[in-house]
């Protein structure tokens, strides 16, 4: 009985049943209309038959006078199919015609019958039932003609058009109970297993989805949207769960060392020189928290869209050639071969001060990482392809092994495990989100694949458009 109310509250049901009570409406409407139409039409055509018939007759009067009126309806009441005829006396006696008995006050007024009569047809038995329309007309001599057709047919139509509506109404409603069942018992079942999916991700199950059965309807559509949105939370929830850990994992540490120089200087009675070292060692580390700060917000900011009003077109053959220039006296004192092949003239629609931020990190992360190779060498193109703007930095370093390359572009991911070497590891990260906020996309392919040992890193920003 409950499921049956849950049932009977759901849409589906209720659009159900307002359809089936404005189609059967709709049925008895334009039957009933059918109906008087069909009648109304069969009534004309009496009335014609019987008027058509009565100057038949009307003139075999005027001819033979009642001799032969009565010959003629003798004669024509022997026919197939005949009407009905009756010539009675002024006192409503049945002197000739087809028929043995009428219903009582008939003959009595001139004219068409108001409503169908009853009356007996000469030769049949009294226990059939016959009805009919006549009209009659008074002679001058008193006596009354009556002219009439049988309304069997057309009672027996309306019989069949009641009954055809009867049973038309009775499909109709066991049909809407068959539709109305499946059809209210699906939707409802696809709504309990989207509240059952809805409670477990309410319970902290993020990974759960609302069902989708592939009908492609509006159950299906708006699974597919909260799927997709389902799925964007869970990716915003395990990189903000990944970025807390990573946070308190690398910030903890230059906390420590930052409280303890400053601890050690509260207790170093020494010389000047020792406390101002300490300070400075403080501030260093101060500042490097600050860029990592920094970093992270611009990343938020960037993920997004802040700077979507600041897009322009940017001739981003200039600024790599900028960047690149601006990075060769820091790449020479690190005893690596930095060059660039630009093309020239490619511009793109974009924000300027990011994707040069973007561009320094990658020749930042290649000077950094490319390793104690016997000649280090990294290269900054820029080229087109594809319709996509393609602007890379290339090295021929260790390289990052195919299963880290999903990892590396993590915040606070670092391949060097021991922290050695400076940074923050959200380089990579801003760069993602810089070519994602650009339509673009951030590819990490082997620079030398053939190479075993030292196979290179391309790191590649491709962006769509560009002119």
């Amino acid at each position: 009985m409950t499921r049956l109310r849950a049932m009977l509250s759901t849409t589906a049901v209720r659009l159900s049943a307002l359809y089936l009570g404005l189609f059967a409406l709709c049925a008895v409407v334009l039957v009933f209309y059918v109906t008087a139409i069909s009648e109304g039409m069969q009534r004309d055509r009496t009335q014609d038959a019987i008027a058509n018939e009565l100057r038949i007759v009307a003139t075999a009067y005027r001819r033979s006078g009642v001799a032969g009126l009565v010959r003629t309806i003798e004669r024509r009441s022997r026919q197939p199919g005949a009407n009905l005829y009756a010539i009675a006396t002024p006192t409503g006696d049945l002197i000739a015609g087809n028929i043995a008995s009428l219903q009582p006050g008939v003959l009595d007024a001139e004219g068409w019958s108001a409503v169908p009569f009853r009356y007996e047809r000469i030769g049949e038995t009294a226990d059939e039932n016959h009805r009919a329309l006549a009209q009659v007309v008074f002679l001058p001599n008193g006596m009354r003609l009556m002219v009439g057709r049988d309304i069997g047919e057309r009672e027996q139509v309306r019989g069949l058009v009641r009954q055809a509506l009867v049973m038309a109404l009775a499909i109709m409603f066991v049909g809407a109970l068959a539709i109305w069942f499946f059809v209210g018992r699906r939707a409802l079942k696809r709504i309990d297993h989207t509240s059952e999916a809805s409670k477990k991700i309410l319970a902290g199950d993020l990974s759960q989805r609302l069902p989708v059965n592939g009908s492609g309807d509006e159950f299906d559509r708006l699974s597919l949207s909260l799927n997709t949105m389902l799925g964007r939370i869970e990716r915003l929830n395990e990189g903000l769960r990944q970025v807390s850990d990573n946070i308190a994992h690398d910030l903890k540490t230059p906390l420590t060392r930052l409280r303890n120089r400053a601890e050690a200087a509260l207790a170093d009675d020494g010389d000047r020189a020792t406390r101002d070292e300490a300070l400075e060692q403080m501030i260093s580390d101060s500042d490097q928290l600050i860029r990592t700060f920094n970093a992270l917000l611009m990343i938020s900011r960037v993920e997004a869209g802040s700077s979507t009003a600041q897009m322009s077109d940017v001739d981003l053959s200039g600024l790599a050639q900028d960047a690149t220039e601006l990075y060769e006296p820091v790449a020479e004192e690190e005893g690596v071969k930095l060059t660039a092949q630009i093309a020239p003239g490619l511009t793109i629609h974009g924000n300027r001060e990011l994707l040069a931020q973007a561009l320094s990190n990658l020749i930042d992360n290649a000077i950094k990482y490319v390793g104690d190779v016997p000649a280090p060498e990294i290269v900054v193109t820029l080229s087109r392809a594809d319709g996509k703007v393609l602007l890379a930095v290339t090295d021929n370093g260790p390289g990052v092994p195919a299963n880290r390359r999903e990892d590396v572009v993590k915040r606070f991911v670092r391949l060097d495990e021991s922290r050695s070497k400076p940074g923050t590891g959200l380089g990579l990260s801003l760069v993602q989100a810089v070519a994602a906020l650009h339509g673009g996309q951030l590819l990490l392919e082997d620079a030398s694949p053939e190479a075993k040992d030292n196979p290179g890193l391309a790191v590649v920003m491709a962006l769509p458009g560009g002119k």
